[in-house]
């Protein structure tokens, strides 16, 4: 494989020396870019374009060619996997993902198996060579993919919910079923990750998008055990290189301690957790990777610009920072704000790296 020309972005992970602090953002290939929206109305709907590795591949390099990026993203969805298990996925238009088969018996769960990624989810490994093939050693490539906990989420309430009452009720009235379901999904995830990671993925990222909605004693028992399991299973090491793991759960700002356990090299913080405290409250054991509120790409350069030098700030001297959002960009946001944001943060971060 091609050497990497800027690999600041796995070394912070690491927490090794940088001389700034890298920076990439959830969801940067996406609706906020006219060119994706080309290439998704050309491939006729999202799932067109997830499941054609070349616009997938297309779509994920857009970002680096109008801004300063030191990652890639895969360009996929977290529910490539129930989608797999023939749950049948598709997205209506303006209410998000949906399941045309959700998971609601134990006949239903019998049925899960873990997906063979190589061949139920080749357009994923495929696209992730064709976009490590094209990068050429520009930035590294992260590979992600859902939590058990979100992925069930999804698969028993059928789509996007609030309340999460479906999913909720089997957790509490039938544990041993939920535990059976978030045993294959965990199984599931780590055969994924390490398919892209073999693919050529440099590092990975899991999204427990959900577990905040959990209480404390349900997100140890039914999200964070599975991403335990996950991390035992994950390959460590690919092309003689540390393959450094993400973890992000929204909303779980108050569990880091629990997630430091785990073994991630970072955690990825939303914007409701002060990253100053986060770094007290972790120290040295990982990386922190985060955390501006995403709405604030909607205020103005000079904001942003004033936003981006308090969160370095808060943080502080010395590597282990990967500067993100707390979740994904909005789709409506001006993509002169996302500039505005990358070079604020070359421009600042220098400073606490000396």
């Amino acid at each position: 494989m091609t050497e990497l020309q800027n690999d600041i972005f796995l070394r912070a992970l690491l927490k090794q020396p940088v001389d700034r602090t890298p920076i990439w953002m959830m969801r940067q290939a996406g609706r906020y870019l006219p060119e994706y929206r080309k290439v998704r109305a050309q491939a006729g709907n999202f799932m067109g374009l997830c499941t054609n590795p070349e616009l997938a591949c297309e779509v994920t390099l857009q970002p680096l060619e109008r801004f300063r990026f030191d990652a890639a993203i895969l360009f996929s969805d977290i529910l490539t996997i129930p989608d797999a298990m023939g749950l049948g996925l598709y997205f209506a238009e303006g209410e998000g993902p949906k399941f045309e088969r959700p998971v609601n018996s134990a006949a239903d769960i019998d049925k899960l198996n873990v997906p063979d990624p190589v061949s139920d989810l080749s357009y994923v490994v495929d696209a992730v060579s064709l976009i490590r093939k094209n990068l050429n050693g520009r930035v590294p490539l992260i590979g992600f993919s859902g939590s058990p906990w979100t992925l069930a989420t999804y698969m028993v309430e059928g789509g996007s919910s609030k309340s999460f009452q479906k999913v909720k009720a089997m957790m509490f009235d039938q544990p041993a079923l939920m535990h059976k379901m978030l045993d294959v999904l965990a199984q599931s995830v780590a055969a994924y990750l390490n398919a892209q990671i073999e693919a050529g993925a440099q590092a990975v990222m899991i999204f427990d998008t959900w577990g905040g909605s959990l209480s404390t004693e349900d997100y140890q028992e039914f999200s964070l055990n599975y991403a335990r399991q996950i991390r035992s299973l994950l390959k460590t090491e690919s092309e003689g290189r540390q393959v450094p793991v993400i973890f992000f759960t929204k909303g779980g700002g108050q569990w880091l301690e629990s997630m430091v356990d785990v073994g991630f090299d970072a955690l990825g913080l939303d914007w409701q957790t002060d990253i100053a405290n986060a770094r007290q409250r972790v120290g040295d054991k990982v990386a922190l990777q985060g955390n501006m509120d995403p709405v604030t790409l909607y205020a103005s350069p000079d904001v942003i610009r004033m936003k981006v030098k308090s969160i370095l700030e808060k943080y502080g001297a010395g590597s282990g920072h990967v500067f993100n959002l707390g979740h994904g960009i909005l789709p409506d946001i001006d993509p002169h704000h996302v500039e505005a944001m990358v070079e604020a943060v070359h421009e600042f971060s220098p400073q606490y790296h000396v």
